[in-house]
């Protein structure tokens, strides 16, 4: 039921009612390559239309109210196309424009809403998720939804560990302080192409240390060293957290420092290995041919994991994989059956080898950037950070080729 009090949804709010699969209708009024970039998208994705906001708009003179030309827009190109039956988010690049339409759209009677802060908010938000409470620890899965990135937190005692945190930190301070624990280790799974790390920084403002496999300290393509302060991960280490610890799996093939880690036989935290409808790409350090035989072995090698292992991926590369909860994760065994790439893992490397290079997508420009400001080699400013990280990760194989 729409609040005929509310003009606006925050990005929280919004996804909300996208899990819920409640009746919403989103007009996004960005240009259309922005759109075909990213779109507000959630497990349950309503039906959406992209007009651009100045086809819309057309002032018949420069004293014209900007309301009034939005009303006429809408009359003129939209009354055939929108909805009366379901709230309408309004959807820009920093939901100003959008203001302006939904207060249009309520003038003439539709139940509009706009998204507050437009895209620009939808890219920072995040949620958490309780994954499992167990006697020794607790686990929590922190997602960034328009990004389809997935980081982990595991909390013992008053000891916690985060894993694969994105840049915005703050999300995982306070997760951490609201459950009266303190921060006491930051891992990344391997050095990240798709989005720039909190890692180097969650671990500085807290004055502990930041793992990271040392095969993972170079850049691929420009054979720098890494920048950073870090401690390198070791095979089969056991990074403790309070009452439990982490057990670091070497599985090289996304990248050569790839790291999995164990929780007490019960969860794979994957980070870019398996992900629940795909697996990961071997191409991003421009050496596919090379690393695939790599990445064959190492899932052949978390495939002789119990099949009631639970997998926490570090992507959702189809947020339509989320449970009723938004949580990502699904049984080991459960995946072997359905997830194409590791059914292709469990056959020979051949016809891996064939499968992964006929599945590559596009090379993204902007990974080469991201990976040499997450191992210390630039620094961009916030304008920098926000345009390298707009659109969804493609981190995983295309999906023409897991179909």
């Amino acid at each position: 039921m729409l609040d005929t009090t509310a003009t606006t949804w925050s990005p929280a709010a919004a996804w909300e009612r996208l899990l819920r699969n409640e009746p919403l209708f989103i007009l996004d009024v960005r240009n259309p390559d922005e759109f075909q970039r990213w779109r507000v998208e959630g497990p349950y994705t309503p039906p959406t239309l992209n007009v651009p906001y100045f086809d819309l708009l057309e002032l018949d003179d420069e004293e014209e109210d900007v309301d009034a030309a939005v009303i006429r827009g809408v009359r003129e190109q939209l009354t055939e196309r929108l909805p009366r039956d379901r709230t309408i988010l309004t959807v820009c690049g920093e939901g100003h424009t959008s203001e302006h339409l939904a207060h249009g759209l309520r003038e003439l009677g539709y139940p509009a809403l706009n998204l507050e802060g437009g895209m620009e908010a939808w890219g920072d938000f995040y949620y958490w998720r309780r994954v499992g409470e167990h006697e020794r620890y607790s686990l929590y899965q922190v997602v960034r939804p328009a990004r389809g990135d997935v980081s982990h937190v595991v909390i013992s005692g008053d000891e916690a560990a985060v894993i694969d945190p994105n840049r915005h930190v703050g999300v995982y301070e306070d997760l951490i302080e609201q459950h009266g624990a303190r921060l006491t280790t930051v891992l990344d799974t391997h050095a990240h192409a798709d989005h720039i790390s909190g890692g180097p920084e969650l671990a500085r403002r807290h004055g502990v240390p930041y793992r990271l496999h040392p095969f993972d300290g170079i850049h691929p393509l420009d054979m720098l060293p890494a920048r950073i302060d870090f401690t390198a991960l070791a095979e089969g280490e056991a990074v403790p957290v309070g009452r439990t610890a982490l057990h670091a799996l070497h599985v090289p093939g996304h990248t050569l420092g790839m790291v999995a880690f164990r929780l007490e036989d019960r969860y794979l935290i994957a980070g870019d290995s398996i992900f629940l409808e795909s697996i990961a790409r071997p191409d991003l350090g421009g050496a596919a041919e090379a690393w695939t035989p790599l990445f064959h072995e190492s899932l052949q090698r978390m495939l002789l994991l119990d099949p009631a292992t639970v997998v926490l991926p570090g992507h959702a590369t189809d947020a339509s994989a989320a449970d009723d909860q938004g949580r990502f994760c699904a049984e080991l065994g459960a995946l072997r059956r359905g997830n194409a790439g590791l059914r292709q893992a469990d056959g020979s490397l051949e016809a891996f080898r064939d499968y992964i290079l006929s599945s590559l997508p596009e090379f993204p420009d902007a990974y080469v950037e991201i990976k040499r400001i997450n191992i210390g080699l630039s620094q961009p400013d916030e304008a920098e950070a926000r345009r390298l990280e707009v659109g969804k990760n493609v981190c995983a194989l295309s999906e023409a080729a897991a179909a």
